[in-house]
């Protein structure tokens, strides 16, 4: 399957400003802000953008906690789990898609990155011997370390921020695009300022730590700032990207009423960690006998046995399962984020069972980067949820994409810092050479996405979204305009491999095709060539279709000598 895409968003004028950096992170999360804290310590100046506020993060809304066997921390003592168990459960929930090196060097450097979080000024929630550790879907050991009970993203949000020494950060102003040098060289970043005025920062690196892709989808746990942007940008600038057919999502979103849409509370799985359970509307359990760990099965089983369940319509309700959290006690005080969403939809945890639907939630793909978060662009980084590492595969295991998020940031601040005596002046374009076009209409595709391209899937419904994407054009330049033309331009590569992959694996579900395909256990790699969506099978080191190597001294366009 093939969509023709614009591959680049802004035309015509030259930038009315300009700024310099030797770095430059776009987005201001865990994986941003530890990428920029790690790059200013080691000397290196460094400028984070983000289009809303500081805080306006996948992090600050992530509740469940951060998956570390032992943090390092002295009185964090051992609790007879380890890497290798960690590293099992990991390969378990990917679904056979995970790359093992990268799992390993990720979860093996999670315990240092969690002591220096902590040496930071981040405090998580104490126990019996130390930090105090719960369970989650997919894990077979206490191994989940939280912060303020169901505040964790919120804690590391906060001390990340008020690090001493934190580089300065450019609020509300949207990044467009990756400027490009003349050998296709990632240069810096085309931005809009709050005026509307385009600007360009020019960086020796170029790191994308943007998020993930839930505005993609009309119900998410994802803030409204997530609407693709780095992927979209990563694309348009030439980069391969993988696994982006891999959307999760959570099975526990807190179901607000059947006409709501956009942002849905999450209610942790840590929940369900400490006994609750999943009822219908008939009050059967939706788990019993659909797998061994029951409420606690990986996520992808979960969200789909509740889509099953609601299609049988139990006790005539069909759009939201319940949560049975009588078993419980102190929740308020346990759970306090989830006690305040509730309360304002009007429902008492301590007595009423948490009306709940799955939502879209992880991207478990993404911008393809090697272990130190070099892309097939030279000079163009990824981290966190935008990045696709290895560590997730088919499903992401809970609690991992924190973790992932310090790892990386530390990691590809260390790969620049490294790289820097190699930097050249690159000359940059005037303008990109775009077509003018951008894309409208952000609420009806989000619609179509859930309906078509949610749990399950067909290729009939996969057909309808490429056909939506495609018509959906219009000519202003402003942040409403930018962030639909990225979401239609990402729907289309989410649709072009999700067609590709005529089986069903992990958290993408074909309908049609119920089960795994051994000739499909391998990642999909996706990029744009010549304004068309490729999808190739291969790997980055022996690539089918003319897919790159990661890019070090020369860029990936320059190299296939486009």
């Amino acid at each position: 399957m093939t969509s023709t895409l614009s591959t680049a968003v802004l035309s015509g004028e030259a930038p009315s400003w300009e700024a310099d950096s030797d770095v430059v992170v776009v987005g201001s999360g865990a994986a941003g802000l530890t990428c920029a804290l790690t790059a200013a310590e080691a000397g290196l100046s460094v400028l984070v953008v983000t289009k809303g506020e500081i805080g306006d993060s996948n992090t600050s809304y992530a509740q469940g906690g951060v998956a570390v066997v032992r943090s390092g921390h002295p009185a964090d003592h051992d609790h007879g789990d380890s890497v290798q168990e960690h590293v099992l459960d990991t390969l378990v929930a990917g679904s056979g898609l995970c790359d093992e090196r990268a799992v390993r060097q990720i979860l093996r450097a999670g315990p240092s990155a969690i002591t220096r979080l902590i040496a930071r000024g981040a405090r998580f929630d104490a126990g019996p011997g130390g930090l105090l550790r719960t369970r989650e879907g997919g894990h077979g050991a206490d191994r989940v370390i939280h912060a303020g009970g169901d505040a964790t993203g919120a804690e590391i949000q906060r001390a990340l921020q008020a690090t001493r020494g934190l580089p300065a950060v450019l609020t509300g102003h949207l990044t467009v695009d990756v400027a490009l040098s003349r050998n296709g060289m990632a240069a810096g970043i085309y931005v809009l300022d709050p005026d509307g005025r385009c600007g360009l920062i020019r960086a020796g690196a170029v790191v994308l730590a943007t998020g993930g892709v839930g505005q993609l989808f009309a119900a998410s746990t994802n803030p409204a700032v997530a609407t693709a942007d780095g992927l979209a940008m990563a694309l348009r600038a030439g980069a391969v990207t993988a696994d982006l057919e891999f959307i999760q999502f959570h099975p526990t979103a807190l179901w607000t009423g059947p006409d709501a849409h956009g942002h849905r509370p999450l209610v942790t799985e840590a929940i369900r960690g400490a006994g609750a359970t999943l009822v219908d509307g008939a009050g059967r359990p939706v788990m019993a006998g659909v797998h061994p760990l029951g409420d606690l099965a990986p996520r992808d089983v979960v969200s789909l046995a509740i889509t099953r369940r609601l299609a049988e319509n139990p006790g005539g309700i069909g759009d939201h399962v319940f949560l049975d959290c009588s078993s419980l006690t102190d929740f308020a005080d346990r759970f306090p984020t989830v006690t305040a969403a509730c309360r304002q939809i009007g429902i008492d945890p301590a007595v009423d069972p948490l009306p709940v639907s799955p939502a879209a939630h992880y991207h478990c793909g993404g911008v393809w980067t090697d272990g130190h978060g070099r892309t097939t662009v030279a000079g163009l980084y990824a981290a966190g949820e935008v990045a696709r590492t290895g560590l997730h595969g088919a499903n992401r295991l809970a609690s991992n994409s924190l973790l992932e998020g310090l790892v990386m940031g530390e990691r590809v601040a260390a790969a620049i810092a490294a790289a820097r005596p190699a930097w050249t002046q690159a000359v940059v374009r005037e303008h990109l050479p775009a077509d003018g076009r951008v894309f409208g209409s952000r609420s009806e595709l989000q619609t179509a996405m859930s309906r078509h391209v949610g749990i399950g899937r067909d290729e009939d419904g996969l057909r309808q979204i490429a056909l939506l994407a495609a018509e959906r054009a219009d000519g202003r330049l402003d942040r409403a305009a930018v962030e639909a033309t990225n979401l239609a331009q990402v729907s289309a590569a989410v649709v072009a491999a999700a067609t590709r992959r005529t089986e069903s694996r992990g958290c993408h579900i074909r309908t049609e095709f119920g089960h795994r395909s051994q000739a499909l256990a391998h990642s999909l790699f996706v990029r744009i060539q010549d304004g068309v969506v490729v999808v190739g099978a291969g790997s980055p080191d022996r690539p089918a279709g003319g897919l790159l190597r990661p890019a070090r001294h020369q860029s990936a366009l320059a190299r296939a000598g486009r």
